[in-house]
């Protein structure tokens, strides 16, 4: 039951995520003539701060060195972000598929495999250590 509530926690902050990441892509999309990657990066960049802050916190309830788990999220950025960068581009700008639908997609995608990444390598070995204030 435990394990269930913390993969609530996670997609709610998730989507809540999702929505920092949708809202600030349509407006950069909205607001300027950028092609598809730079406002990628941009909305991602934003989406991953508010997604680790508060998974840390709320979900995984991790005491541990906040330094290291971020580098850890960032060697899983480092890998995601060009992969779906470079894809995402493709589907964009080569493909024509709508750059709201590809970004859907690569959020879908984040969702699954950064719950697995953060549950299992950054915070694995110290889930529920936080003490309460």
């Amino acid at each position: 039951m435990k394990e269930r509530i913390r993969v609530i926690k996670f997609v709610l902050f998730s989507i809540s995520a999702g929505v920092i990441e949708f809202i600030s892509f349509a407006a950069l999309d909205h607001f300027t003539n950028w092609q598809y990657w730079p406002k990628y990066l941009i909305a991602l960049i934003l989406s991953v701060l508010w997604n680790f802050t508060l998974n840390r916190e709320f979900t995984f309830r991790s005491a541990n060195n906040v330094p290291i788990a971020m580098l850890k999220v960032a060697c899983f950025y480092a890998v995601f972000t060009p992969a779906t960068t470079i894809l995402g581009n493709y589907l964009a700008e080569t493909k024509e598929v709508n750059d709201l639908i590809v970004t859907g997609l690569n959020m879908a995608l984040n969702l699954v495999t950064e719950y697995l990444y953060d549950r299992y390598f950054v915070f694995g070995k110290t889930i529920d250590t936080k003490q309460e204030q």
